[in-house]
């Protein structure tokens, strides 16, 4: 290890107080998705505010049912991304201790199960009011790297979902007994921060360049572009961060070191690889086949 960063000195809890013996907590990690969420809500308001940015059919909501959306979406991407985890990453353990799936307080919540949540509840809404699908997605997708950006900031704060070891100047020591002992390297063990490189991939960068598109180059007017753009930004974003996170314990082994998800003689892809494929596929057939037929002769 060449160089490394301390990690700061940041308590996961903002504060905590006891009510009758029992410990109330506000982490950063629930204010990352509360604020998120809100964030999110506030863009697609602005957005359907403006009809000049959509096509001749307007926005395909009104702030009132954007409103009564919010609900339902808090509801998919809980019970979506905890449900994710489980299925996902680790169905073995869950198996055995059934109870332990309510405990999100203790985490694992899955981006892929919360998104498959989230269009789930939109296609339920939408059918139920008369919404058009496709543009209504547009405004979860242009909502979506907000709360992104702010949970992957939470998870560095957590001290999780850190990356591979590293000798990069920008490697940083995270705490914990697991993730400072790396194989064959002398002393503590620096890791590429790969929460932070999620938060500018999937987040910020990919926040700037949706909003731009949707308020200044007129995508929204052709439906579906948006939400294409949103699925192969994320899935090419998270595609490439996975060579530098550290996997899931439950995916490694002597005969497997690298944690590979679907793997031949040692060479496959992560879970989060396997789960962006698909993510990428659609996302280009929204852009380009989908918004092809729309076109006129």
């Amino acid at each position: 290890m060449l160089a490394a960063i301390p990690f700061p000195e940041i308590s996961p809890e903002i504060f905590s107080f006891e009510v009758f013996g029992l410990t109330i907590a506000l982490r950063w990690y629930a204010l990352a998705y509360i604020v998120g969420i809100l964030i999110g809500w506030r863009l697609t308001v602005v957005a359907v505010k403006r009809p000049a940015i959509w096509g001749p059919e307007g926005p395909p909501m009104t702030p009132k049912q954007l409103e009564d959306l919010l609900t339902w979406i808090v509801l998919g991407v809980v019970l979506g991304g905890r449900l994710g985890s489980v299925i996902f990453y680790d169905p073995q353990r869950y198996l055995e201790n059934p109870w332990e799936i309510v405990k999100i307080w203790e985490g694992g919540m899955a981006f892929h199960g919360g998104l498959l949540g989230v269009v789930l509840v939109l296609l339920i809404f939408t059918y139920r009011n008369k919404i058009p699908l496709i543009p209504a997605a547009d405004l979860i997708a242009l909502a979506t790297p907000p709360a992104l950006l702010l949970g992957r900031i939470a998870n560095f704060i957590n001290a999780e979902l850190w990356g591979r070891p590293t000798d990069l100047p920008w490697g940083v020591i995270f705490p914990g007994q697991m993730a400072q002992f790396c194989p064959g390297v002398e002393g503590l063990c620096a890791r590429h921060p790969s929460q932070l490189y999620e938060a500018f991939l999937e987040g910020l960068l990919l926040m700037i360049v949706l909003l731009w598109l949707a308020f200044r180059r007129g995508w929204l007017k052709r439906p579906g572009r948006i939400t294409g753009l949103f699925l192969v930004g994320y899935g090419v974003g998270r595609f490439l961060v996975e060579f530098v996170r550290q996997p899931d314990l439950q995916f490694q082994s002597p005969e497997n070191p690298l944690g590979l998800y679907l793997h031949v003689d040692g060479v496959g892809l992560t879970a989060g690889q396997t789960l962006s494929l698909p993510m990428i596929a659609l996302g280009l057939y929204l852009i380009f086949a989908l918004n092809r037929r729309r076109q006129p002769a």
